[in-house]
């Protein structure tokens, strides 16, 4: 057996994963009887934002949970700046006690997770050239910007991989697939051969170019 091999098998990959959630992106839909008009909601609340020549949302931000939430007329909201999903609905909750206390009427809010950011550590170097030729679905063009980009299929998630071994893990809806596609990705680099201890020792030499 070699020893690449045994290295692989001794690694404990769940003691190992080290990442955390940066940012939880979700949309609201509200019930409302008419437009919202943006404008009370600016004039009545503090920590709002309303340029409508220059964005047609309202921007308000709320500290807890800390939230910055983007308000359409149309009663569509989009929640950015979440540490975890579970803080969604007390943030919805909140914002529409402020819209209502401007006296707008709005109700049954429909609450959708789109997207979970997370940062993590490889704990290893990674050979971007190396990976990029050998893992399907990534492209690496050091030229325009310094990471690899790797679109897992299973689950589907998208990934900036940096040869220092951090990671940025883009596209899943809850924490248990950004728990997956860590845990997969981590394996992956290592079952591949492109983890290397000192990127100085990246080898090519099974590599042929016609």
């Amino acid at each position: 057996m070699s020893k690449k091999k045994n290295k692989i098998e001794e690694y404990d990959f769940e003691a190992e994963l080290d990442y955390k959630i940066e940012n939880v992106v979700a949309t609201v839909e509200l019930e409302i009887t008419e437009k919202i008009d943006l404008n009370i909601i600016a004039k009545k609340q503090v920590d709002t934002e309303y340029n409508p020549e220059r964005f047609p949302g309202l921007v308000m931000r709320i500290t807890d949970p800390k939230a910055t939430f983007l308000i359409f007329s149309t009663g569509k909201m989009v929640v950015t700046g979440l540490r975890k999903a579970v803080e969604a609905s007390p943030g919805v909750e909140k914002v529409i006690k402020l819209i209502k206390k401007a006296g707008i009427n709005v109700s049954n809010p429909k609450i959708t997770i789109q997207n979970i950011v997370a940062s993590g550590d490889l704990h290893t170097n990674i050979d971007l050239n190396m990976a990029a030729i050998v893992m399907e679905y990534a492209m690496y063009e050091p030229e325009v910007f310094p990471g690899l980009i790797y679109r897992m299929q299973d689950p589907k998630t998208v990934f900036l991989i940096f040869s220092t071994g951090r990671i940025v893990c883009t596209g899943a809806k809850n924490k248990e697939v950004v728990r997956e596609a860590v845990l997969k990705l981590n394996r992956e680099v290592r079952e591949i051969g492109v983890a290397k201890e000192n990127l100085a020792e990246a080898e090519y030499d099974d590599i042929s170019f016609v």
